[in-house]
């Protein structure tokens, strides 16, 4: 058997060299892989909260959902568990209930973090088993109809924090993608000309109205750093850039944006099921 390096472990002890030791816990097996995976700064963020989110279904538990997610504490998971038979198939119980919650894509795209976390440590040889390997990705549903302007005024009377009408505003306005809104600074944003500065976030740029820049300014309160768009949580552990120093704050995930979206949403939807915020970018505020 050879190492990543292309030498065989004989080799390794004759050169005195120190083999690498596989991590015991899943949680430093995640950390391992995103430190030395070829990521942008946003895609890791999204791929450790798919990644911590797993820890509950390797070891059988539910995941905690809503408010109750906030600060829970994932369970610690002995990586060998990746081994044992029956992961795949608690695995594969959790993704059927979470298809039950969330749309396709973002099933799909948590199992893809967890598919490219363990092809990796089966590639270091600290797992040998793949359980992963029986689980299907969802067919994508038809994407729901943008909302109508009636739709929209019904969201913008809804009694919800500042952040929230401040988010939903920016999508009305822009048409610009959930993730793409969440990723922006204070500093990216451009108050005086309602639009995100030159070559700070896409070549393109964001641009609004000037009703979604006095709600930013609201919002904000004068903050020039950070993220724009904050949870209450307060937390050392993210990267500098998804946490505003001052308050300890961090950046609002795309997950629980989408959850309270849909939460809130759910007293409007004849069907009872709530609005998604791709029905949202796609909308148009009244009188656009």
């Amino acid at each position: 058997m050879r190492t990543r390096e292309g030498l065989s472990w004989e080799q390794i002890w004759l050169c005195g060299m120190e083999a690498p030791v596989a991590p015991v816990e899943y949680a430093v097996a995640v950390e391992d892989y995103l430190g030395r995976a070829v990521l942008g700064a946003a895609s890791r963020r999204v791929y450790r909260i798919s990644l911590t989110g797993w820890a509950w279904p390797l070891v059988g538990k539910p995941v905690p959902r809503g408010a109750a997610r906030r600060g829970a504490v994932p369970p610690i998971v002995p990586l060998a568990l990746l081994d044992d038979p029956g992961t795949g198939r608690r695995l594969g119980a959790a993704v059927a209930e979470r298809a039950e919650q969330a749309d396709a894509r973002t099933v799909n795209r948590e199992v893809s973090a967890l598919r490219s976390a363990v092809g990796w440590w089966l590639d270091e040889g600290w797992i040998a088993a793949d359980p992963t390997a029986e689980l299907r990705l969802q067919r994508p549903d038809a994407l729901a109809a943008p909302l109508d302007a009636a739709q929209v005024d019904q969201l913008l009377r809804l009694p919800a924090s500042l952040r929230e009408h401040a988010f939903w505003r920016l999508l009305l306005d822009s048409g610009a993608g959930a993730a793409q809104v969440l990723a922006l600074d204070a500093e990216h944003l451009d108050l005086q000309r309602h639009r995100t500065r030159a070559r700070t976030v896409t070549p393109a740029g964001i641009e609004w109205q000037e009703a979604t820049s006095q709600a930013l300014r609201w919002l904000l309160a004068g903050r020039t750093g950070g993220p724009v768009f904050v949870t209450g949580r307060r937390s050392m552990a993210p990267l500098p850039a998804d946490r505003y120093a001052v308050t300890g704050q961090v950046r609002m995930s795309y997950r629980r944006a989408a959850e309270l979206f849909t939460t809130l949403t759910r007293p409007l939807d004849p069907a009872g099921h709530g609005w998604t915020l791709h029905q949202l970018s796609a909308a148009r505020p009244p009188g656009h």
